[in-house]
């Protein structure tokens, strides 16, 4: 059976994405960090903002997104009794596009810098999408930087999304994204705003690009990890339950066995709409991360 995705059904999603994310983040209350800065990684320079005091946790941000526009609701209320660390990825945000070629490997090493540089050991690693493949990665990399991991509505590798999502990331031009509001959040920010048809193509060609970080991989990771999905999220829920069976779940408890690690289906709920379930997630996140 042909897929019958087309390119205008490609449009209105990226549109109806970045409404969504500028939704959001108006909505989100506008906090000022305790500090923010530059770290020196692989070749280039990461953006950081740090909230609050406490236990750390780090937070990795969505494709095209910013620190407000994916974290802006939760971390007033992580911030409350945690030390939150948000960064911007490559080209993302305050951070500014590199012609350094773009992996999964090398942005995690940019965040293990960034948690180099401020002075934490460890911390729980939280990502969401595109942040959630690094902060996979982070696990596998730099094992003793986590402590606990959160991905919400993300994989570890291409066919982890369902096949309409992939042809539709095959699909994507920077044309698509001229105009829209994810382009106007990027040059309110940006240090170089004449990077945005660049930092697009760069984007668009990993997300072309297929990936696997290996299912040997991840059932190494020792850390405990809460997945978060939307039972409508794009993830391929067949391919979802194999992750969480290599993180020690899919047991029962009443038969004596315990896993580390948890499983949270959020019913009708997409792949932006997910994240902007504040008090759900909210929820989880405290309950996991205690």
């Amino acid at each position: 059976m042909k897929n019958s995705f087309k390119t205008g059904d490609l449009l209105t999603s990226v549109l109806l994405i970045a409404m969504l994310f500028v939704a959001f983040s108006s909505n989100a209350q506008q906090m000022k960090p305790f500090s923010s800065g530059y770290v020196p990684a692989n070749g280039t320079k990461v953006y950081y903002e740090v909230y609050g005091e406490g236990r750390p946790i780090v937070l990795l941000h969505g494709a095209f997104m910013t620190i407000n526009t994916n974290w802006g609701e939760l971390i007033p209320e992580l911030s409350k009794n945690r030390k939150v660390i948000a960064l911007e990825l490559q080209g993302h945000g305050h951070t500014p596009f590199s012609d350094r070629k773009l992996s999964h490997a090398t942005l995690a090493s940019d965040v293990e810098k960034v948690m180099e540089y401020l002075k934490v050991d460890s911390a729980d690693v939280v990502g969401f999408s595109f942040g959630g493949s690094v902060a996979y990665q982070v696990a596998i990399q730099f094992p003793k930087r986590v402590k606990k991991l959160v991905i919400i509505s993300s994989t570890y590798k291409s066919t982890g999304w369902l096949p309409a999502v992939n042809n539709a990331f095959k699909q994507m031009k920077p044309a698509l994204f001229e105009g829209s509001p994810m382009q106007a959040a990027y040059e309110a920010v940006a240090p170089d705003k004449t990077k945005w048809t660049k930092f697009l193509e760069q984007m668009i060609a990993l997300a072309g690009t297929p990936f696997d970080f290996g299912d040997a991989n991840i059932s190494k990771i020792a850390a405990p990890v809460l997945i978060i999905a939307g039972d409508n999220d794009g993830l391929d829920k067949i391919e979802l339950a194999k992750t969480y069976q290599l993180l020690g779940g899919n047991v029962s408890v009443e038969m004596g066995a315990v896993s580390k690690s948890q499983l949270a289906m959020v019913p009708a709920q997409g792949h932006v709409s997910l994240m902007m379930q504040t008090t759900t997630i909210l929820t989880y996140l405290n309950s996991f991360l205690q």
